[in-house]
């Protein structure tokens, strides 16, 4: 059965046991007491609000639900004391409605909450799961996410609801809180997706003159590029620098892809006007030098509606000249990096920000925006760009929920980002990763892991977690490019560093990082036909190779061929003569 910390007041020993030698399974172990409110509010307590059960008729499956009203703060909602085990990872999940609208307020927010009381006084509180902008009219929806318990015990554990403003009322029902189960077997399958999707066969047809002894002939098929993209944040002040040829000789050597870290962001470019004309060559002489080296380079971001990252110039406007402001911003920018950028991050993290949505009071803005840049310009891809999707899972439902609204609406959404920024000390779980990134896959675009970097003070766990991180996104189907963030830092020290000052000197973390993406993710074989007339199957990554002939220890120059092996087999034939 489930174990965990102390019970909190007014839950007893015997009532807990019992319910839970009545939930658990050998599968999964039910923390949350009468989660479907059939038993009315049994297990239950509202926090200063007033709760009552609703009907079959007002549920979402079952004879009840669970109604707030009453409410006169944010915090106020149905909550549970329930067990957790210090280090164990838990899923959580509910169904919810909001029953009111509040004019001129776009929607509200509402979030699944866990708090871990300690016997020193102490608190943490931790977002499980938010929705951001529901009304009425969403009616139920649902929500899920994960937690971890902290690593030491908890006098007193809750679940609980919070978010809309005091005055909005809103159902609840089949609540759940389940143990996460051990997976062991990720790496085999993060392994198969890998050797079957991001590999194809490269049939060698071998033949030979009358006088060549096959047993001295070598043939070594060796990759140049990959076609996978693994690319990197730039810091463009470090790039553009006549100083730093190490720098961009270490991104040019190391990386296909690249994205300017903060060189294209409305705020920057805000913070650099003259005479009411922006100038910010830096950001213009990275790309350019980016792509001159053959990167391709993501556009982060067009505009960003966290209010803390509004430029200052802005933030007065609104109307139709906060609308012509965000045109103008737009047309720029786009007519500056015609032809130079790949994607394009459109609205920042709009899960966790609608400054420009509630500013103008127009909820479909944030779909007007994707409009706008592909009348601009129609050949960058377009990206949604958002954290807490797939590192952890407090945004993954809401975040498919948008991602469905922008496909249905048809604004030339092509694709997905997933920050993936890690916690400090928090070990990526493959496992819940691949259930955040199934639940993304199921939109049906592509999913790009744009921001990708793990924090530990530990050398050797920084590496684990790094390799762990990548294998999890690698071997995903729905994966189709991954980008790392803040990996390259002034010191060692520093808990993301992977390569460090001004030679970038590898850490242990980096060292594992261009193991896996320059040696056991590329591919070099040698192989020797067994025959004059010889058919030899190599199964390689994806990318540019080139052929090369060995006869008694040296090469045969004249017979070097270069190919590129996509998503079908390839087939290369060589005669070799001498």
């Amino acid at each position: 059965m489930c174990s965990g910390g102390v019970v909190g007041a007014g839950v007893t020993s015997l009532v807990v046991t019992i319910w839970l030698l009545m939930t658990c399974s050998l599968t999964s172990c039910e923390l949350l007491q009468n989660g479907g409110f059939e038993h009315q509010l049994t297990g239950w307590k509202c926090w200063g609000a007033h709760c009552e059960v609703l009907g079959a008729a007002d549920s979402h499956q079952g004879n009840h639900a669970a109604r707030t009203h009453n409410r006169t703060h944010y915090y106020q909602g149905p909550s549970q004391v329930i067990q957790t085990t210090p280090g164990k990872e838990y899923h959580a999940q509910s169904w919810v409605k909001i029953l009111n609208d509040v004019p001129g307020k776009l929607g509200q927010k509402i979030q699944l909450e866990i708090s871990f009381h300690f016997s020193d006084g102490t608190v943490r509180y931790e977002n499980i799961a938010m929705r951001p902008l529901v009304t009425t009219a969403n009616g139920w929806f649902f929500m899920k996410g994960e937690f971890q318990a902290p690593p030491k015990a908890a006098q007193s554990v809750s679940f609980y609801y919070q978010g809309p403003e005091p005055g909005v009322d809103f159902a609840v029902d089949q609540a759940s809180v389940t143990e996460v189960p051990v997976d062991n077997t990720w790496r085999n399958q993060t392994d198969d997706v890998i050797n079957r999707l991001r590999k194809s066969d490269i049939q060698l047809h071998v033949t030979t003159d009358s006088n060549i002894d096959t047993s001295r002939l070598k043939i070594q098929v060796r990759q140049t590029r990959k076609a996978f993209p693994f690319g990197v944040a730039v810091r463009s002040q470090y790039y553009v620098d006549p100083k730093q040829q190490s720098y961009r000789d270490f991104i040019h050597r190391h990386f296909n892809w690249a994205v300017p870290a903060n060189a294209l962001k409305w705020r920057q470019l805000d913070w650099h006007q003259k005479d009411q004309e922006r100038l910010y060559p830096q950001a213009l002489d990275t790309v350019t030098g980016l792509t001159n080296a053959g990167l391709k380079v993501r556009g982060h971001n067009m505009v960003w509606s966290v209010s803390n990252f509004i430029p200052n110039s802005v933030k007065a406007q609104s109307g139709d000249q906060l609308r012509a402001t965000v045109q103008q911003h737009i047309q720029w920018t786009l007519n500056q990096t015609r032809g130079l950028l790949e994607h394009w991050d459109v609205n920042n993290e709009n899960l966790h920000g609608q400054w420009f949505q509630e500013r103008l009071q127009d909820r479909d803005y944030d779909l007007e925006l994707f409009r706008m840049m592909y009348r601009a310009d129609p050949q960058p891809k377009l990206f949604l760009n958002d954290y807490n999707v797939v590192a952890q899972g407090a945004a993954t439902s809401a975040y498919v929920a948008q991602a469905q609204r922008f496909k249905q609406a048809n604004v030339h959404l092509y694709g997905v980002g997933a920050q993936c920024h890690f916690h400090e000390d928090q070990e990526p779980n493959p496992s819940l990763m691949k259930e955040r990134l199934d639940s993304l896959a199921a939109v049906g675009v592509p999913i790009w892991a744009t921001e990708v970097d793990v924090s530990t003070a530990d050398e050797g766990l920084r590496a684990d977690y790094i390799e762990r991180a990548l294998r999890a996104l690698y071997g995903h189907p729905a994966v189709e490019g991954i980008m790392f963030w803040g990996i390259m830092t002034e010191s060692a020290s520093d808990p993301k560093a992977l390569f460090a000052g001004e030679r970038l000197e590898p850490t242990e973390g980096g060292r594992r990082l261009l193991d896996l993406l320059e040696n056991q993710w590329m591919t070099d074989e040698t192989v020797t036909p067994s025959q004059p007339n010889d058919r030899i199957t190599v199964r390689g990554f994806h990318g540019d190779y080139e052929l090369q002939v060995h006869y008694q220890g040296h090469e045969l120059p004249a017979l070097r061929k270069t190919f590129t092996l996509g998503k079908s087999d390839q087939s290369v034939s060589v005669h070799v003569h001498v």
